[in-house]
Parts: structure tokens; sequence; C-alpha cells
């Protein structure tokens, strides 16, 4: 036990050494990784946003660690409207939470009794990993609420253009006035790609959707169909309408689909107390026939 309890603490630092080696070695990307780093658009305003302390400490750590984000992942981050640079700023923030909180305890611990304990090295290990993974799966756990939330914000904006048409604007000027009514991450989306088809000096349909293709929001592909029909002299008011309560109709149904999931799901809980309330009655009359036998 004395030669474990001296050889573990030599371990942990010679490991320790590895990973802060790794962490600050410089890494060479690779082309298909770098390439989709340069494809990347990056919000206008997230130079502001770098200047909290999550967003210095994520693009520190990107400039060190070049990461592609997987197409599942960079979809859930522009639904929540989380940058890249956060999400990591994040992860790195939970990972040292994780490394130093046990670590801060041991060093109480040992001024307190004056053993030096070593649970807490192995504890910080583990909660250093769990911090670092944990925003992942948390984000994964919740794309279903967020695709819900960002659909429903989808039908709000089709309202808002249906009524800046009634306002006798042109579809364009349409959907750039009701994208700019709200801060919502969906509305911050359909923002920039308005601006970036205004720079380009094209119809902004296209991009429209692209981006309901990328985000897998088939509301938004059907909203440039429908503002396309613009360019053949078509009245829009009344399809729009029609394609909104269509739309609102399917998300119910499908809302109502998930609670009965849910409700289902819910009777497993209720099933078992009164499985257990049963037992209550069986297990003696079971056991004196056991006895008996």
């Amino acid at each position: 036990m004395n030669a474990l309890a001296l050889v573990t603490p030599g371990m942990l630092l010679a490991f320790g050494a590895v990973l802060l080696v790794a962490a600050f070695r410089p890494q060479h990307a690779r082309l298909a990784d770098a390439l989709g780093v340069l494809g990347d658009t990056l919000p206008a305003d997230e130079a502001e946003e770098a200047a909290s302390g999550l967003d210095r400490l994520g693009r520190w750590w990107l400039d060190r660690r070049p990461w592609t984000v997987p197409p599942a992942l960079d979809r859930q981050l522009q639904l929540r409207g989380r940058t890249l640079r956060r999400h990591a700023g994040i992860k790195l923030a939970g990972a040292l939470a994780g490394l130093l909180l046990p670590l801060l305890i041991g060093v109480a611990l040992w001024a307190l009794t004056g053993a030096a304990p070593i649970l807490p090295l192995l504890v910080s290990l583990v909660l250093a990993v769990v911090g670092f993974v944990l925003p992942d799966v948390l984000l994964r756990a919740e794309g279903r609420t967020t695709s819900e939330d960002a659909t429903e914000a989808l039908l709000v904006y089709f309202d808002l253009v249906t009524l800046e048409r009634l306002a006798n604007q042109s579809a364009t000027q349409a959907l750039h006035a009701a994208a700019s009514l709200s801060d919502v991450a969906i509305f911050a989306t359909i923002r920039s790609a308005l601006d970036r088809a205004r720079l380009e000096q094209k119809m902004p349909y296209g991009e429209l959707r692209d981006v309901g293709r990328q985000l897998e929001l088939p509301a938004l592909v059907d909203l440039a169909d429908v503002m396309r029909l613009d360019e053949s002299g078509a009245s829009l008011s009344g399809t729009l309408r029609a394609r909104v309560k269509e739309l609102r109709d399917a998300h119910l149904t499908t809302m109502k689909v998930h609670a009965s999931a849910e409700s289902e799901r819910m009777t497993l809980f209720m099933v078992v107390p009164s499985l257990v309330f049963g037992l209550f009655f069986l297990v003696p009359p079971l056991l004196t026939l056991m006895t008996n036998g």
C-alpha cells in the first residue's frame, strides 16, 4: 500500500505532463479540415462577442487546435445561435472546473489532516473529461427541443412576411423587414443569408433554400419556393397564409405525436408501483407454498 501511494502520484504527474505537451504542441491540420474552416462563414458580430472571456478562451484553443465541426453539431450550434468559439470556451471552462475543483478539495484536506489524499487526483482527471464532453452531450440531448423552437420561430417569421406583403412591400423587402424584427437565432441566420444574397447582387431565394436544407428546416425551403412566385407576378398573400396554416397544422400534429409518445413512456412508471404493491400480497403465499413443499 505504501509503494502504491508513492508510485501513483508520480504516474499522475507524468500523465499530466504528457497531456500538457500534447495540448500545446503545434498541430498541422489536414488539407480537408483547413479548407472546411476557410469555407465556414462567421457571423458579422462575432468580433464583438469575442470580447467575452469564454469567446477569448475558445479562440485561443481553436487557434492552437484546429477543429472541423461535424454537420450535426454545426446545425445545433446555428439553431441555438452559439458560435464555435463560445462552444469551445464552454468545453474548456467545464474541463478546467472539473480538473481544479477536486484538487482544491484535496489541498484543503491535506492542509487540515496533513495526509495527501490520492482520490482527488483521480477524480479530477475523470471530471475534466466529463466537463469537456458534457456540453456536446447536452447539445445533442436538446436537439429535438431546439428544432421545435426553431420551427415555431420560423412560423412566426412566415406571419411577419405575410403582414409585410399586405403592407404592399415587395417579396425581397418583406423578407428583409420581417427578419429584422427579432434577434433569435433563426432570424439572425436568415438575416445573414439575405445580406449575403444582397452583397452578391442576386435574389435571396437560393440562399434561403440552402439554409433550410443545411438546418433541416423544410418550412424555410417552402417559404423560398412560395416567395419565388413573386417573379411570375402571382399574388403571394393568400398563398402564404394557406401555406402557413398547413405548416402549423403539421407542426401541431408532430407535437401531439411526441406528447403521446411521452405519455406512453410515463405509463411504465405508473405500472411499476402497482407491481411492487401486488408483490406484497403474492410473496407471503408463495413463501408458504415453498415452505410446505
